[in-house]
């Protein structure tokens, strides 16, 4: 496979042992062994001639890798459905081992952090505060804090650019899917939200961000140059990327949000759905950007499984122009309108969350639930959500930008 040397921009894990910390490089002024580091990564934690984070880290002559850390789904990925803990192991390959920071804990413990110096946070985000990722992110911080370790984050790009859309997370219903106030497309990159958590949550942890070159906050992932690995198993694809703001809300429902097909988060549906009805309904709220397919499918697992839905595929015909979050509210609106006893709220337990409602915590409150259950106009309820993104980005996302 030939890649282009005129990539456009170079992420952190490309940059690292140009940009690693000077005062890291000999461990501490006066210590002479080697930084020793642990690794937070993924399978989607390449470079940008799709070299894996840990081969990069094991050849730096800047620091040793001594440990290795894995977030949902893995460090390889390979739990595929969501809310599966998996266990540490030892890698076969270079003989380190590696953690599980979604099962027993979600946070590094103390024997974890013992015998390395400094954490290291490879991750690709996806966009949406409701991927864990950076959640990790912020219990590593929050360890590394606590332990007098040093944190070290690549940055990436945000494959969805820099818009916002959607509430922000009150405190109280703070859950792994929105710890501290975050709007639901956050516009932000891995490392400026790790700036924002510092600023405003982590003050004393010692932070440094590499980030990337050539990055601008317009840019979609497609247009960086990057190749395009799977983060998660169903995330497959950038238009999956780009509709999952919104369509994550229906994990929080009856209704299949496409998981057991090839097409996750762009098909949905249900056995009661009627596509047709459900399609004209939609169309009656003229969303920008967006098509709707009639579309039946037979998701091979999680919900209904086995059985025929009903529903429609989302096709985005313009990704400036469409709204992902004000979509997935206007389909909950539109089969709650229709089907008003068959549609149910999701129960928990969900995502380490054993007392709130799962739409709940996605949304970042009851406030969306109340709205579409009472029948509140899709504009009016925009209004609120637009209100609190404006004010988060006033607030906190422009004092930590690291890109025009």
């Amino acid at each position: 496979m030939k890649f282009d040397k005129s990539m456009r921009v170079k992420t952190g894990i490309d940059r690292i042992n140009q940009r690693f910390p000077a005062q890291l490089r000999a461990c501490r002024v006066g210590l002479p062994r080697a930084c020793r580091v642990g690794l937070i990564a993924h399978q989607a934690s390449v470079d940008c001639r799709l070299r894996h984070a840990a081969d990069i880290c094991l050849a730096s002559k800047n620091f040793r890798l001594a440990t290795l850390f894995g977030p949902q789904h893995g460090f390889t990925g390979h739990t595929q459905d969501n809310m599966i803990e998996w266990h540490g192991f030892r890698d076969p390959r270079t003989g380190l081992p590696v953690y599980s920071l979604y099962g027993e804990t979600r946070k590094p413990s103390p024997d974890m952090l013992d015998g390395i110096d400094a954490l290291v946070i490879d991750m690709q985000d996806v966009g949406a505060k409701y991927y864990t990722f950076i959640w990790t992110m912020a219990l590593c911080m929050e360890a590394a804090a606590e332990a007098g370790k040093a944190v070290v984050v690549l940055d990436r790009p945000n494959p969805l650019g820099g818009a916002m859309e959607g509430p922000a997370t009150r405190p109280e219903w703070a859950s792994f899917v929105g710890l501290k106030p975050l709007p639901v497309r956050h516009g932000m990159t891995i490392g400026e939200i790790a700036l924002y958590l510092k600023g405003e949550f982590y003050p004393s942890v010692d932070l440094t961000v590499i980030p990337m070159r050539g990055w601008r906050r317009g840019m979609y992932f497609d247009e960086t140059g990057l190749p395009w690995v799977m983060p998660s198993p169903n995330m497959p694809t950038l238009d999956t990327a780009i509709v999952y703001p919104g369509m994550c809300l229906l994990e929080g429902t009856n209704i299949s949000e496409g998981r057991g097909t090839t097409r996750p988060f762009e098909l949905f549906g249900a056995p009661f759905i009627d596509s047709a009805r459900l399609i004209a309904r939609l169309n009656d709220f003229r969303l920008p950007g967006v098509f709707f397919r009639p579309a039946s499918f037979l998701p091979t697992f999680q919900k209904h499984a086995g059985e025929l839905c009903g529903g429609a595929q989302i096709h985005v015909t313009s990704r400036r122009a469409f709204k992902p979050f004000k979509t997935a509210v206007a389909i909950l609106k539109a089969v709650r309108e229709l089907w008003p006893d068959e549609l149910k709220w999701k129960e928990p337990p969900y995502e380490y969350e054993s007392e709130k409602l799962p739409i709940d915590i996605l949304a970042g409150s009851d406030r969306l639930r109340m709205g579409i259950d009472s029948g509140e106009g899709l504009d009016a309820m925009e209004r609120w959500w637009a209100a609190e993104c404006r004010s988060f980005a006033r607030r906190y996302a422009e004092r930590y930008r690291l890109y025009e």
